[in-house]
């Protein structure tokens, strides 16, 4: 009987024991992701989720080299620099820059002595031909009636026709200088010789003129078609190709690109810069771009050949490798290696580690490489 009161009390201390323990000694521990190296967790709460930014990637056209400095210059092929073919004095208003001009728009007037001497030559040509004329058919009547040699008449034969040589060539004057051979007042009209804008103009009223002048008095162009210049290294002349396509994008308009043609490519190396000359043609239907304006140059890859390029502020590198963290869903995140094929200012090309739909950490990258060492080293103390 005593050994029964003795259990009796033994259980029932121990049922005292029991109750008075604290609840939450008996609280399950919340079990965590495995520890995997190479990949980061973070809770819902983490105050680091607002850190890391992401992006979808995509296969897309890429970027052949670093953006070339150009300038935006005359289509030559539609430009025209207009002087003077003779001397003489301006006598009228030249026309004002920005006029819209035809070949048949009167650019200038001068009062010039060439002109005046192209015209007197004419008329004494013309003169010359008419005594010549007379004198070859006055000794053809001589010879005729005995009174005159044949050698008399071979002669006159021959001054007409040295007549008729100087007068062709008093026309053909006159004509080269756009003159009527009716014209006999010694001015000259200058006129446009393409359709176009007037954009430079070194003509004034009372000017000396003469055709030999540094600079041309006119300068009339067609705006809507432009040329952008640039020069690129030897080692990059490979990938350029006449016809190919080119993203012309200047100060004036920031953020806007234009599309520019890759029109012809120098034959001569520069050996002192080891470049060479590649002019492009650019449409300018609107009229913004103009002439002398910088212009940044980037070159793409044909459509056809797509890759994936991402920002070089999603890369880190350790050792001789590249790395990138791949986000699994939104709190979990995966390291993976990369091969870049070409490094630009900014952002890279990568020609393996990655793919299409990949969730890219494009910010924050850093701290989820030190959040992995730290996960790392407490796994392993």
């Amino acid at each position: 009987m005593p050994n029964n009161i003795s259990y009796l009390a033994c259980f029932s201390l121990l049922a005292l024991i029991t109750a008075c323990t604290d609840p939450a000694e008996h609280t399950q521990t919340v079990p965590q992701p495995p520890k995997v190296p190479g990949e980061v967790y973070l809770t819902p709460d983490s105050p680091k989720i607002a850190y890391v930014k992401t992006a979808r990637l995509s296969l897309s056209q890429h970027p052949l080299l670093e953006p070339l400095a150009g300038k935006i210059i005359y289509d030559e092929t539609a430009t025209s620099r207009i002087s003077s073919p003779v001397a003489g004095r301006i006598i009228t208003t030249p026309i004002a820059l920005g006029s819209v001009v035809t070949p048949a728009t009167k650019l200038v007037e001068l009062d010039s002595p060439d002109v005046a001497s192209a015209e007197a030559d004419f008329i004494k040509a013309q003169a010359d031909l008419t005594l010549a004329n007379h004198a070859y058919e006055r000794q053809q009547a001589l010879y005729e009636g005995k009174a005159a040699s044949k050698k008399d008449l071979e002669q006159a034969l021959d001054d007409v026709s040295d007549a008729h040589s100087d007068l062709q060539r008093a026309q053909n004057r006159l004509k080269n200088l756009h003159l009527s051979s009716s014209q006999h007042d010694g001015r000259f009209t200058l006129h446009a010789s393409i359709p176009g804008v007037v954009v430079e103009r070194n003509a004034n009223p009372g000017m000396e003129v003469r055709p030999d002048l540094d600079k041309p008095l006119f300068v009339v162009t067609n705006l809507s078609k432009l040329t952008v210049l640039m020069e690129v290294f030897e080692v990059n002349l490979s990938k350029i190709q006449v016809a190919q396509k080119l993203s012309v994008s200047v100060p004036a308009y920031p953020g806007e690109e234009f599309q520019a043609t890759v029109q012809y490519i120098g034959q001569v190396l520069d050996e002192q810069t080891r470049t060479v000359q590649v002019r492009c043609e650019l449409p300018n239907p609107d009229g913004r771009l103009l002439p002398g304006m910088y212009a940044v140059i980037t070159l793409t890859s044909r459509p056809e050949e797509l890759a994936i390029t991402i920002p070089l502020t999603s890369v880190f590198t350790e050792g001789d490798s590249d790395y990138v963290f791949v986000a699994i869903d939104d709190f979990h995140f995966q390291q993976r290696p990369i091969e870049i094929g070409l490094r630009l200012k900014d952002q890279a090309i990568v020609s393996n580690g990655l793919k299409a739909n990949d969730r890219l950490v494009t910010e924050g990258a850093l701290m989820l490489r030190a959040e992995e060492e730290v996960e790392t080293t407490n796994t392993n103390p």
